[in-house]
């Protein structure tokens, strides 16, 4: 195609031979770049998310320089620029409390300064999708670089996963079963490289997808963080995104209908995290393509769990891309799959996956030999649930995918927290936990609490899971039989505001449904008397009151009202 050299955005700005030109050129030669850089030639954004305050994306900053080797040598002009970064296990309230603001800060850096196209860098669980939202709502050419999962964790001899094994270790030291000295001890064999957790947490779910969504190079969503090979692929990542700008393809040329079911199947495929439904329906928003929650459940009815990998299965990330990464699996389940979707290398997806192997049968499985055969995420409705619900299937317990019980209610996280280990707590094993007041609005932000650690007494006795529900999220290192993404949540007056400590609840996954056994007329009593009850949000300044404010329900993405769709990428007006 032929050249756009003299339409670039950037000229706009480098073109001029004014005031504002002059402007432009004069002050950007202060860090010692020659006139030509300002030819005409593209401008490349690289949008770093690096910080010491994100473990998962500390190595951006080295990775940032491998972009630039090869956005150079195609002949382009690199520009790194720093955006809000969300550290996931550091954060408080909780990172998806900023993952908004994130997409707001790239959405405008991107639109405001004179770039091109844009290569995001980004790992850790919130980061690549606040950066997606935002660069979609701009629509330059755009590709991903993830920071990749560290390597396996090691304790005394074994593999151990992060979130994962924390989950199990917390459990057993609560129940008496591991002592604290070996619980410490482990810290520093699960975590040890940089990179994102090398279980199918939600930052290499999201890698793994944005793959499957075009967005990137190939095996971006397994190289391990500390592997040369993730250099290499960001130096060609460099040289790609030049070639974007050439012909001019744009984020929205690539993320359509089809792009985003494939993402859904695979998902299930993966036993990714549930955070993904969060994410995938909040960028779909701002792409302004129409998907529903509904459609994560009926594009991956159908999928089996191919990838044998925590917390699902048995491997980390490292066996997982030795055995032939994302590509492996795609070509195992391509009859599912819209294969001449468009990929950011020009290729179709179904030409990427020509030379795809796999070559470890057990860390990827066949279809006719699947890890299980339920996989995906189950989105239930009831009147419960007026909005929807999820589940994912393959990290519950069979036994309680149908299951009827009492409830034992939490109003808040710090009521759980004071009560859930005291030995008068009316709990059994046949109970059902229910957490209110974890939504959007609620934390607020959404936290992954949901997967509540279960009463030390069942503990105790060898109880190792029950039915929870909440309008809480949970981490995708994380497993059990949780219900989660309650909507409309409590704090927004949804029902499960209203139910009381030994209500019974019924729940069916097979039927998709969850209700709380109370009559209607109950029903709406209870939600006019809390109504009248409701107390005003504390959160009444700065960025947490406009989220509050804005966000929608987990069943839209989460995202706040005002910024679905896009504003596009130009400016008419001089900064001087």
């Amino acid at each position: 195609m032929a050249s756009n050299k003299n339409k670039r955005r950037s000229q706009l700005s480098y073109g001029k031979l004014d005031k504002d030109g002059f402007i432009h050129r004069s002050w950007m030669k202060a860090q010692g770049y020659p006139d030509h850089c300002f030819d005409g030639r593209p401008v490349i954004g690289i949008c770093n998310t690096w910080s010491e305050i994100t473990p998962c994306n500390s190595g951006l900053r080295e990775l940032a320089e491998y972009v630039k080797r090869g956005i150079w040598e195609a002949g382009g002009l690199p520009l790194e620029f720093p955006v809000t970064s969300l550290g996931e296990t550091q954060m408080r309230p909780t990172a998806m409390l900023f993952r908004n603001l994130l997409s707001m800060d790239v959405e405008e850096s991107i639109r405001g300064n004179p770039i091109d196209g844009v290569v995001l860098l980004g790992g850790c669980d919130k980061t690549t999708p606040g950066q997606l939202m935002g660069a979609a709502s701009v629509n330059l050419p755009t590709i991903v670089v993830s920071s990749g999962p560290m390597l396996n964790g090691k304790f005394r001899g074994r593999d151990i996963g992060s979130g994962t094994d924390v989950w199990k270790f917390s459990e057993d030291v609560r129940a008496g079963r591991m002592p604290m000295d070996d619980f410490i001890a482990a810290e520093s064999g699960m975590s040890r490289s940089r990179g994102v957790c090398m279980t199918m947490g939600t930052a290499s779910t999201v890698s793994n997808l944005v793959e499957a969504l075009g967005l990137c190079l190939p095996y971006n969503g397994s190289i391990p963080a500390v592997d040369a090979r993730r250099q290499a692929m960001a130096h060609m990542t460099g040289r790609e995104i030049v070639r974007l700008v050439e012909d001019n393809i744009r984020i929205k040329d690539i993320v359509n209908r089809d792009a985003l079911i494939n993402a859904i199947k695979v998902n299930a495929a993966l036993g990714g995290s549930t955070n993904t439904v969060m994410h995938l329906l909040a960028l779909a928003g701002r792409l302004e393509v129409p998907l529903s929650l509904d459609d994560f459940d009926t594009f991956s009815r159908d999928i089996p769990l191919l990838v044998n990998l925590m917390p699902s299965g048995k491997f980390l990330m490292e066996d997982y891309h030795y055995a032939g990464g994302l590509p492996a699996v795609m070509k195992k389940m391509a009859s599912h799959l819209h294969l001449e979707a468009m990929t950011v290398t020009g290729d179709t997806l179904g030409t990427r996956l020509e030379t795809a192997e796999c070559y470890n049968d057990d860390v990827i499985r066949n279809p006719d030999n699947p890890v299980q055969d339920n996989s995906g995420i189950w989105v239930l409705r009831g009147n419960l649930c007026p909005q929807g619900a999820i589940i994912k299937p393959n990290a519950a317990s069979p036994e309680l995918l149908k299951h009827r019980g009492r409830a034992v209610v939490f109003e808040s996280i710090e009521d759980y927290h004071a009560r859930i280990d005291d030995p008068a707590l009316e709990v059994d094993e046949h109970s059902i936990l229910v957490l209110k007041g974890c939504g959007p609005k609620g934390y607020p932000g959404m936290p992954e609490v949901g997967n509540m650690a279960l009463p030390r007494k069942l503990l105790e006795r060898g109880v190792r899971d029950m039915l929870r529900i909440s309008d809480a999220r949970m981490s995708g290192t994380a497993f059990g039989s949780v219900i989660l993404h309650v909507a409309p949540e409590a704090d927004a007056g949804g029902p499960l505001a209203v139910v009381q400590n030994g209500d019974e609840i019924a729940f069916d996954g097979e039927a998709r449904s969850l209700e709380l056994l109370i009559s209607d007329q109950e029903l709406q009593q209870r939600l006019a008397r809390w109504q009248q009850q409701r107390a005003e949000s504390p959160y009444q300044r700065g960025y947490a009151k406009l989220y509050v404010d804005t966000v929608l329900q987990a069943d839209r993405g989460a995202d706040l009202n005002f910024l679905t769709g896009g504003s596009g990428d130009e400016v008419s007006r001089e900064s001087h």
